[in-house]
């Protein structure tokens, strides 16, 4: 069961000062614990520091937990990116730890949740269902979800958002500028205002549910039937501006998919990949919110995915060059390559760019889905694919300042990380790019789920 919610902090201010002040007394803990180390024999001071890490990651997810918004959504992603800037020994501790913000996060009491449905709801609960739970069944950044029941049998998930979440959400997108101008910093080819003004659009759109119905519904359609991806339907009846009914779906979680065996896993993976850039390309719209506590394994192995209020239409133009793109990367052709990137919009000035060098960095980043060959996914793999991508200290630092991100790929991005994040978790292994041949060329299925899967769009007419 959830955690029980204190108020959201909403104002600008207080919001970045909540976070500083984590960051400011976790430091001065650690500060005087290396100090008492100095006197202490070594088996007590490693106890000292283990005491000392386990603090600071619980202080962390409940200050983000409280905060949810935006800052919350950056605790969710540290809790399933390996990153190599903490100590092997403590590093899977702060995951765990922040993990909990997937499913366990503060939730807030009945009183806060009646008062947000009485006011979009002309009737009264009891009226519109037969049972309703009090108790969240899962908390997130944006509301909380409640199991219930409808007088017609349905079991039913009902999202709720928070009260004051809309302002403090708004708060952290008035950061957004300073947030880009970081981003800048670290990745000098980013067009910032661009940037800000796509990620304002994309997160604020998750305050409207009623738009995050529609996209669940498109989703819906889309995989209707499908042999192994499911997504709920939508009870548009009952769905609101700041409340999103939908099916209860049973599954397991992605802590418990971790702990099956390896083919499992794949094949896990395998049904994450498919959805996550599949859907680029079978329907032109894509799930931009990729943590792990949007996935539940079902009984009977389909994959459920939940939460679309963040997604992103594409253009069919930008589909087509993007698969130009992958085409010249997977043909080691560094010339055709840099011409599409150059089309796609990353790159401002061609020919101030080695195409050999850029044929490297785009292999460094994507080269696990691009080179036509079976890729484990490990922690490695995902953090060089991070720090290729944005980090100051990488050997493409030099060709990341001369590289741009458009702001219609920025969610793209995103999701790709994110992905690749998750599939890192599970150490997922597959051709990806064989699986990849089947959407972006028409190459016949490279696995069973491949096989199930053009069957039924085959049937569907797609």
């Amino acid at each position: 069961m959830a955690k029980e919610d204190r108020s959201i902090p909403t104002g600008r201010v207080r919001r970045t000062a909540q976070v500083g002040t984590v960051i400011g007394s976790q430091g001065a803990r650690w500060a005087g614990t290396r100090a008492a180390n100095l006197t202490r024999s070594k088996e007590r001071g490693a106890a000292e520091i283990d005491k000392r890490h386990l603090e600071a990651a619980e202080r962390m997810v409940d200050t983000l937990g409280t905060m949810k918004g935006a800052a919350m959504k950056i605790g969710q992603l540290a809790s399933f990116v390996d990153t190599d800037f903490l100590p092997d020994e403590y590093r899977e501790l702060y995951q765990d730890k922040l993990a909990e913000l997937r499913s366990e996060a503060p939730a807030m009491p009945w009183k806060k949740v009646r008062g947000v449905l009485e006011e979009e709801w002309d009737e009264p609960v009891e009226d519109l269902f037969e049972e309703f739970e009090h108790d969240a069944a899962a908390a997130a950044s944006i509301g909380q979800v409640h199991r219930a029941r409808l007088a017609d049998g349905r079991e039913v998930a009902v999202k709720i958002q928070y009260p004051g979440v809309a302002d403090a959400l708004r708060a952290d997108m008035q950061n957004a500028g300073m947030l880009m101008r970081l981003a800048k910093a670290i990745a000098p080819g980013l067009d910032a205002k661009a940037a800000a003004a796509e990620l304002q659009e994309r997160v604020l759109e998750e305050l409207d549910y009623e738009f995050e119905a529609q996209n669940q519904r498109a989703f819906a359609r889309g995989y209707r039937g499908h042999p192994f991806i499911y997504v709920p339907e939508v009870v548009t009846s009952l769905s609101r501006q700041r409340v999103l009914v939908s099916e209860w779906v049973d599954g397991v979680g992605f802590e418990a998919v971790k702990a099956l065996d390896q083919p499992e896993r794949d094949r896990f993976g395998e049904i994450v990949y498919r959805f996550c850039f599949g859907s680029i390309y079978h329907l032109r719209h894509f799930n931009a919110d990729v943590h792990p506590g949007n996935y539940l394994l079902m009984d009977d192995g389909r994959v459920a995915f939940l939460d679309f209020g963040m997604t992103k239409r594409l253009d069919p133009e930008q589909v087509e060059l993007e698969i130009v793109a992958i085409d010249a990367a997977a043909a080691g052709d560094p010339e055709r390559l840099r011409v599409a990137l150059h089309d796609l919009g990353f790159l401002r000035n061609p020919k101030q760019i080695d195409a050999e060098r850029l044929m490297e960095h785009v292999m460094t980043i994507g080269g696990w889905y691009l080179a036509d060959r079976e890729v484990t996914i490990d922690s490695r793999r995902v953090m060089d694919a991070i720090t290729a991508a944005a980090d100051p200290r990488s050997e493409f630092y030099d060709l990341m300042r001369r590289e741009n991100i458009p702001a219609n790929e920025l969610m793209g991005r995103r999701m790709e990380i994110g992905m690749l994040a998750v599939l890192g978790q599970l150490h997922a292994t597959r051709n990806w790019h064989r699986i990849g041949r089947e959407w972006w060329f028409g190459d016949e299925p490279a696995t069973e789920l491949g096989r199930a899967e053009w069957e039924y769009f085959a049937a569907r007419g797609g």
